[in-house]
């Protein structure tokens, strides 16, 4: 064998028997796990992120929201948040305002990310006609949805196409333009514009289950585990490539 590849094959069989011993720890979970940073529409100032794993027909959502209007009419503000679907699967763009009142409201973004398939709902009915639905909305400027439910057909056929769009709606009137503040909405004329005009949206996308308490590495992560130990074994491991190295070099020399 040539001694170069002598040198080199100890640490690379050991490397490999040690990236085989840790693959458990990468395994499948038997969900789909989806995932979106949302982004701000309308010149809202809010942020957002949500988490969907699915598994058969149950979903488990977590969506933080946090920077939003807190208060409408002396109550709390009802943000009311959907899976929108069966359209282009993205967040629209300035040039969605088709009226010039510079508010791109539901339905003018609805071309973009398409109708409602599941109601993000606080609690009770997750269907499209709890859509408007303001006592199940998130409430005020920060807030958390932590729930399981039933996943229906649609919303799955958007996942799978690559085309479900979160959407968190409620703006501040104080930030629109004088037509905007003006304008009723489009969905519900007693509301104001304002009031279901979107201020997030973050389209859905497939990825892996995020650690819990743990850095945000994308990969799952052990808890509860002596990580003391784990580094201590890790570096009892170099050291031991170390000296196979070391050994194979030297033998080899010997015999040159």
């Amino acid at each position: 064998m040539n001694k170069t590849l002598r040198f080199m094959a100890v640490p690379t069989l050991a490397l490999a028997a040690l990236a085989l011993s840790a693959s458990p720890s990468l395994a499948q979970d038997g969900s789909d796990h989806y995932q979106s940073t949302l982004g701000q529409i309308n010149g809202s100032a809010g942020k957002g992120t949500i988490t969907l794993d699915v598994t058969g027909n149950q979903a488990h959502v977590v969506l933080n929201v946090s920077g939003m209007p807190a208060k409408f009419m002396d109550a709390p503000y009802p943000h009311v948040q959907h899976i929108h679907g069966g359209a282009q699967g993205v967040c629209p763009s300035p040039a969605a305002d088709k009226d010039g009142d510079a508010v791109i409201s539901t339905t003018e973004g609805a071309p973009s990310y398409g109708a409602i398939v599941t109601t993000l709902s606080t609690t009770g009915d997750t269907s499209p006609a709890a859509g408007l639905d303001l006592k199940v909305a998130g409430q005020g400027a920060a807030y958390t949805v932590d729930r399981t439910f039933e996943l229906n057909a649609e919303t799955k056929a958007a996942l799978a196409a690559g085309t479900a769009v979160v959407v968190v709606h409620g703006l501040d009137p104080a930030t629109l333009s004088a037509a905007g503040q003006a304008a009723k909405s489009d969905l519900a004329p007693t509301l104001p514009l304002a009031a279901t005009s979107p201020a997030l949206c973050g389209t859905l996308s497939a990825g892996m289950a995020m650690p819990v308490g743990g850095a945000d590495t994308g990969l799952p992560q052990e808890t509860g585990a002596d990580t003391t130990g784990l580094a201590l074994g890790g570096g009892l491991a170099l050291i031991a490539l170390a000296g196979g190295a070391y050994a194979v070099r030297r033998s080899t020399t010997a015999a040159a």
